[in-house]
Order: C-alpha cells, then sequence, then structure tokens
C-alpha cells in the first residue's frame, strides 16, 4: 500500500492547495529539505523560494515570499506568503 502525505497550503487570502502528495520539498530558512511519508514531526520556517511538491508523479511548483510547516503524523500544513 502506498503512502502519502496529506499537504494543505494556505496563505492570508486563503488554501491554495489541499490533498494528498507523494513528496514535498521546501525552501527551509537553514536548508532545503524533503518531506517523505513517515517523516518525523517536524516544525520548520521557509524563506523565499519554491515549494515542491509531487502529485500523481508529477511536480508542482508553488513560489512563495516565507512562511512555515509544520508535519504530524503524515499531515503537512503550510502557511505562507506569495
Amino acid at each position: 500500500m502506498k503512502r502519502f502525505l496529506n499537504m494543505t497550503i494556505a496563505t492570508p487570502e486563503g488554501v491554495i492547495f489541499e490533498g494528498e502528495v507523494e513528496s514535498a520539498e521546501f525552501p527551509g530558512t537553514v536548508g532545503s529539505f524533503t518531506l517523505l511519508p513517515m517523516h518525523a514531526a517536524l516544525i520548520s520556517s521557509l524563506e523565499e523560494g519554491k515549494i515542491i511538491y509531487i502529485k500523481e508523479g508529477k511536480p508542482i511548483e508553488v513560489a512563495i515570499k516565507g512562511g512555515f510547516v509544520e508535519v504530524k503524523q503524515d499531515a503537512v500544513s503550510v502557511c505562507v506568503e506569495q
């Protein structure tokens, strides 16, 4: 059985993505990092750059100015400015 991350990306204006992804890469303030299913709990600040997530085998990019991400039991909550 394939596992997924349940990710929500929100801005002050509203939710821009909500769904299952295979992985996600983030521009962390101390370096970029990738999340995969079953990742340990994590909270990180984000700097300007791109979030790149894989959905149905295809990479999708979201440009951000900054924000933060929280991971807890395959649930990824992302709050960003665009």
